[in-house]
């Protein structure tokens, strides 16, 4: 007779990472949105927020591909090396990328200029052109909850109406991660799987999963200019302007959006444990360090929310 012995249990139970309960957490997200909605679709900059998300939903799918396509708004004044790297990104994992041009709308006398050359205000038309004309019904952002007192409001499942327009009051709850995506015709929902997560979250995930990100990220020298207290790049956009010198400073981006509102940091992180470092070791969000665009108005992130903006 064979007697069977088990192996004993060491009276240690498994204890989850906080990184791991987050990826889990991010998982389950980007699944229940494959289950409950027909065409999904993953906005990709090339920053490291949405490099973060694409990599998750690698994971969420594997060995499968990637059940979503991407759409980029492009302002027309992104920073080069940051769409060369998109650009790169979408033909290794052979992806499906829209981009939505504010350019096209200005061109086409939709759009004007702004007096400051900012762009990113302009990018809600497009973006809600896109998501009417290719009938997205869930769209993937990587907005957190730390960056900003408007974001802090949103649910992970956020509902907009049929003109994509966000109103806090129709917001459902999600108790027991349970998510609601029940929708009438011509609304759809903005989705966050990393609602819960922080900026240093971020980073450490990336350091764990060895993930590629634009070297803007990390320190290097640049030519850049004093303005409103920020170090931007000079370029088409309209900087700098009479009496903004420009000189060679060693620096790195925490944010990447439109040249003309986001701006570098002085830093000498060079490396994924650097910037570990210094992001713990600061007091600033990364937007209220480096993003002018929020600086318009006391409420200028929510304003734009409302109107159909992420």
């Amino acid at each position: 007779m064979t007697t069977l012995t088990t192996a004993q249990p060491t009276g240690k139970p498994h204890a989850l990472s906080h990184l791991d309960v987050l990826e889990a957490e991010a998982v389950h997200i980007l699944r229940e949105v494959a289950g409950q909605f027909e065409r999904p679709v993953i906005l990709f900059s090339g920053g490291k927020d949405s490099v973060v998300m694409l990599d998750l939903a690698l994971k969420a799918f594997a060995p499968a591909a990637v059940p979503f396509a991407l759409l980029h708004v492009d302002t027309g004044h992104n920073f080069p090396e940051v769409l060369a790297f998109r650009d790169r990104t979408v033909a290794r994992h052979g992806l499906r990328l829209h981009v939505a041009s504010v350019q096209d709308y200005i061109d086409a006398g939709t759009l004007r200029e702004r007096p400051d050359g900012t762009r990113n205000p302009l990018q809600t038309v497009p973006l809600t052109d896109a998501i009417r004309r290719h009938r997205f019904d869930a769209v993937f952002g990587g907005g957190r909850r730390d960056e900003e007192k408007a974001r802090a409001k949103e649910r992970v499942f956020s509902l907009r109406d049929e003109f994509s327009q966000w109103d806090p009051r129709r917001q459902r709850p999600e108790l027991w991660q349970l998510y609601n995506g029940r929708h009438a015709p011509g609304e759809h929902l903005r989705v966050f799987p990393l609602s819960n997560w922080t900026e240093l979250d971020v980073w450490q995930y990336i350091a764990r999963e060895d993930i590629e990100l634009p070297r803007i990220y990390y320190a290097h020298r640049r030519e850049v200019f004093l303005r409103d207290g920020m170090w931007l790049t000079p370029g088409a956009w309209g900087g700098p302007k009479d009496g903004e010198s420009v000189g060679r400073r060693l620096v790195r981006y925490r944010t990447v959006g439109d040249m003309s509102c986001t701006g570098a940091v002085d830093s000498t992180a060079d490396t994924v444990e650097k910037v570990i470092a210094e992001i713990a070791a600061s007091r600033l969000t990364e937007r209220g360090a480096t993003r002018a665009d929020d600086k318009l108005s006391e409420a200028a992130m929510e304003d734009r929310k409302r109107e159909g903006y992420f």
